[in-house]
């Protein structure tokens, strides 16, 4: 029987270690396909199959010629642009996964609100605008207040609040430019070339962990999201479970993101989904067919059923994605945990990050990770893709987790050297 796991990732994220890690404990098996250059030979030493993220079948079908592939029990994709060849590969080797048409549908924007709006599901106003067009005529057009977003984009990258036409005009700009960055456009995404407009949604904001098993949702962790989420930019900071939210409401988010996912037709493995609430009801704004990014999953651990030790979340879909039947019936630890993602601030060249012993010496703090590297050249939201850090707490209560967070991040003191204006990094040659 095949006993290994596929895991699907770029490059260069940071949370593919913490899947080496727990394939190393539960002797594991891992294999990994990533969309490293295939013209360097194992640059970093994972041993990993290069791959096209732009080229999903493609991906499966060098994927299936390993001799490995027999092997492959279950796929995980780590980050959105993993998901599409991940659900690809799935289906090459026969294996239980998401359609590729649903994985597609659900990372594009515009795909998802149509499939909610067609489900009858609560659902912003949207509007699709190539990037092409007048954005005075869409600002004309735009109900405010309002968000504009790329489609292809994710971790509230370029996404921006506008109250009035200036700020939507203004926005619109910031994120063609952000759009046109080689970097991106190296992508080759279609959706590159759109952005979105919706109405603004008031409200309460939750993420949900969970797991599809057959197209039935099992929630593994609801976290709230106690920073007010009001824009004009929506930099995710402080998660934290169990949720303080009444047993109604939560009850409620969970039906509201299962008939989303079951709306764009996902059926198998981990789901990641951002909603809000308000007296309307339960608005889902994104869901993912990927596990919680960054090193966030390091704030979730599951107990057995007969007790034990405490099995890390990575440990955890490993073992689900090998279950030939259904995933381990493990629940998630009594203890309230969090994470916060730490924001980068102003931005610029990271010289130190101060304080980390100070904020480590907070009561609750289980541990402090600074993922950026000295040196590193870093931009704050919308235009940013990364943060300075993660720092998690565990306590008996989510309101000593949320405070320890907060704590911990009024220890720490990073310095930043501001970029160098372009004509200075770059002088004109003398005359």
């Amino acid at each position: 029987m095949p006993r290994a796991v596929l895991l699907i990732t770029t490059t260069l994220g940071y949370q593919a270690e913490e899947f080496r890690a727990a394939a190393a404990r539960l002797r594991v098996p891992l294999f990994v396909a990533s969309d490293r250059c295939h013209r360097l030979a194992d640059p970093w030493g994972d041993q990993a199959l290069p791959i096209r993220f732009e080229r999903p079948r493609a991906a499966a079908a060098a994927i299936a010629r390993q001799p490995w592939a027999r092997e492959i029990a279950g796929v995980l994709a780590l980050g959105d642009r993993a998901t599409l060849a991940a659900a690809c590969t799935a289906v090459r080797l026969g294996l239980r996964g998401n359609p590729p048409a649903a994985v597609r549908a659900a990372a594009d924007k515009f795909r998802l609100r149509r499939a909610l709006r067609a489900a009858a599901l609560p659902t912003p106003a949207f509007r699709r605008w190539p990037l092409a067009a007048d954005p005075a005529r869409a600002a004309a057009l735009a109900a405010y207040p309002c968000v504009l977003k790329p489609l292809a984009l994710s971790g509230s990258r370029g996404v921006i609040r506008a109250d009035d036409r200036a700020q939507f005009l203004a926005a619109w700009s910031r994120i063609a430019r952000l759009l046109r960055r080689p970097e991106l456009r190296a992508w080759r995404a279609p959706g590159l070339d759109f952005l979105q407009v919706e109405s603004y949604i008031a409200g309460e904001e939750v993420a949900l962990e969970g797991w599809l098993e057959d197209g039935r949702l099992r929630v593994l962790a609801l976290f709230d999201k106690p920073d007010p989420l009001v824009g004009p930019y929506f930099e995710e900071t402080i998660y934290v479970t169990p949720s303080r939210h009444p047993p109604r409401a939560q009850a409620a988010i969970a039906r509201a993101i299962a008939r989303a996912a079951a709306a764009v037709g996902l059926r198998h493995g981990p789901l990641h989904a951002e909603a809000r609430f308000n007296s309307q009801g339960v608005f889902v704004l994104e869901l993912a067919a990927r596990p919680i990014g960054g090193l966030c999953a390091r704030s979730l651990r599951f107990v057995p059923p007969n007790g034990g030790a405490p099995l890390p979340f990575a440990a955890w879909l490993l073992r689900a994605a090998l279950a030939p039947g259904a995933a381990p019936r493990y629940r998630r630890e009594a203890r309230a945990s969090g994470v916060m993602m730490l924001p980068i601030g102003a931005g610029g060249f990271l010289r130190e990050v101060a304080g980390q012993d100070a904020a480590r010496a907070v009561p609750h703090v289980s541990d402090l990770v600074i993922t950026a590297k000295l040196g590193e050249r870093l931009e704050p939201l919308p235009e940013g893709a990364s943060y300075l850090g993660f720092v998690f707490a565990r306590a008996s209560a989510p309101a000593l987790v949320e405070r320890s967070l907060r704590q911990a991040f009024a220890r720490l003191r990073p310095r930043w050297s501001p970029p160098l204006p372009l004509a200075a990094a770059h002088p004109a040659p003398p005359r």
